[in-house]
């Protein structure tokens, strides 16, 4: 679902850049990690990827009703002090059987990290029925999910312009 946003964002979407970054390489959550005020590399470069976005678009199937442990684990370092995730926009797609429980519970955890998650429209996807939303290779090819995709992105794209305005 993600590479389908990045698509959308190359292709068919002014002024909005989606960047895929990677989650499954961060240590373990461990404040003795953290040393002289200094996280680890690999988490510092997330930590700035994140700095640097205007806003921040999740992907997580349902885990056990809530997101995936990679997913809570960057979340967690990126709300070491100082969170790097106050006052970014976001948004949340699932491509799964379910989904929806975890979104839920991202919005929960986002209340606490000063996230401000779009209300509308929400994207949960059923990958696997009806058959035919993605090709062999994985790529998403079902126009009516790319449009639902699309609006959702736009969507995010002017909530953050909305917010920056403000600030």
């Amino acid at each position: 679902m993600v590479d389908a946003a990045i698509e959308l964002s190359k292709e068919q979407i002014e002024g909005l850049h989606v960047e895929y970054v990677e989650t499954a390489l961060l240590p373990m959550l461990n404040t003795d990690l953290e040393v002289d005020g200094k996280f680890p590399a690999e988490v510092e470069e997330f930590r700035q990827k994140i700095l640097e976005a205007d806003c921040c678009l999740f992907a997580s199937p349902d885990y056990n009703y809530s997101v995936t442990p990679i997913l809570k684990n960057a979340l967690d370092w990126g709300s070491r002090p100082p969170n790097v995730w106050a006052g970014k926009t976001a948004a949340a797609v699932s491509a799964v059987g379910g989904g929806r429980r975890a979104q839920y519970h991202l919005r929960q955890i986002g209340v606490f990290l000063d996230l401000h998650f779009i209300n509308k429209p929400e994207f949960y996807m059923n990958a696997h029925r009806p058959p035919g939303k993605f090709n062999a290779d994985g790529d998403l090819v079902d126009p009516e999910t790319k449009d639902n995709l699309k609006e959702m992105l736009l969507s995010l794209q002017a909530f953050t312009l909305r917010i920056q305005e403000k600030c």
